[in-house]
């Protein structure tokens, strides 16, 4: 009996929606049953599990038949340019016939769990690179929008008295915080009008995919927290958590107004850009509300060059 675990199904799941899931599965299943004689049994076994009987099995021949599958997917990653495909295997067999197929399965899937201790992270990463390359390819952000940001997080946050030490993740909260929008359809994102409120509340799902996203990944897990955070508003009426006041972590409170002002100061595809004054105008009316008040204060008394608009 062979193993197979199909690496990083729940990441997928998670960021790209269910429907790219099912796909995956669907490329998984097709390759795994070309690799094998019409008189195996292959099987999809579980939620990210397959299974794959071979009859007059040797040790020579399930490890052939491992590498025909592992040849397989790297040429699949070589050839296409999508969501890549990791799987870890394990086998077991046995020429006894009494024996219970129930510990031959154990067997088989005990060996397939060490593999996947060792690929797992790596597959992650592989799945957290997918996602960035997307995002950047969507190109919903405005031209310059994550460089502006960090320019100005960091700007705010030393006069606001953090140290050196938080502007190397802040510049990473800058870059990624919007990671999860890779899982929100392009209808919506790109949607040139108001959001209907079931629009809306798919919209509001990025923060929470943007986590789990970034928990995957360990060059973007000291921002996790943060990338939940960030549409938290300081009277308590944000999401996903309805955090007020300073129970937002002031990285969040930074980010929310320097990315509120370069989102009015920039074209959208429903509005061109504001003025620089107006853009300070909206940012004092949502002081208190939207926003951390001493901190809007701050970041006007700081200045921001007005760009062309």
């Amino acid at each position: 009996m062979i193993l197979f675990d199909l690496d990083g199904l729940k990441l997928v799941n998670d960021s790209f929606g269910h429907e790219q899931g099912d796909q995956l599965l669907v490329r998984t299943a097709a390759l795994i049953e070309g690799c094998f004689r019409e008189a195996d049994i292959v099987a999809r076994i579980g939620g990210d599990e397959f299974a794959v009987i071979i009859r007059d099995a040797t040790a020579d021949i399930m490890e052939a038949a491992i590498a025909r599958v592992t040849a397989e997917v790297n040429g699949l990653q070589t050839r296409e340019q999508r969501i890549p495909l990791s799987l870890s295997a394990g086998y077991a067999f046995t020429g006894d016939k009494t024996v219970v197929m129930r510990n031959l399965f154990r067997e088989a899937d005990n060996n397939m769990y060490r593999e996947k201790l060792h690929r797992s992270q790596s597959a992650r990463s592989a799945i957290v690179q997918t996602v960035m390359s997307l995002l950047e390819a969507r190109d919903f952000i405005t031209e310059g929008h994550a460089d502006r940001l960090q320019g100005m997080l960091t700007k705010l946050a030393r006069a606001a008295g953090l140290p050196e030490s938080r502007m190397i993740d802040l510049r990473l909260l800058a870059q990624f915080h919007d990671i999860g929008k890779v899982g929100i359809p392009d209808r919506i994102l790109l949607k040139p009008g108001p959001l209907s409120p079931d629009e809306m509340t798919e919209m509001k799902r990025h923060s929470e995919i943007g986590h789990r996203i970034a928990q995957s990944s360990p060059d973007l897990l000291p921002v996790a927290d943060w990338v939940l955070k960030h549409q938290e508003w300081w009277n308590g009426k944000g999401y996903p958590l309805g955090l007020a006041g300073e129970r937002i972590p002031i990285e969040c409170r930074i980010l929310a107004i320097a990315d509120a002002y370069d989102a009015m100061t920039s074209d959208r595809p429903y509005r061109k850009a504001m003025s620089h004054e107006a853009a300070v105008a909206e940012l004092r009316r949502c002081a208190g509300t939207q926003f951390d008040p001493e901190l809007v204060n701050l970041f006007i008394q700081i200045g921001q060059e007005p760009r062309e608009v």
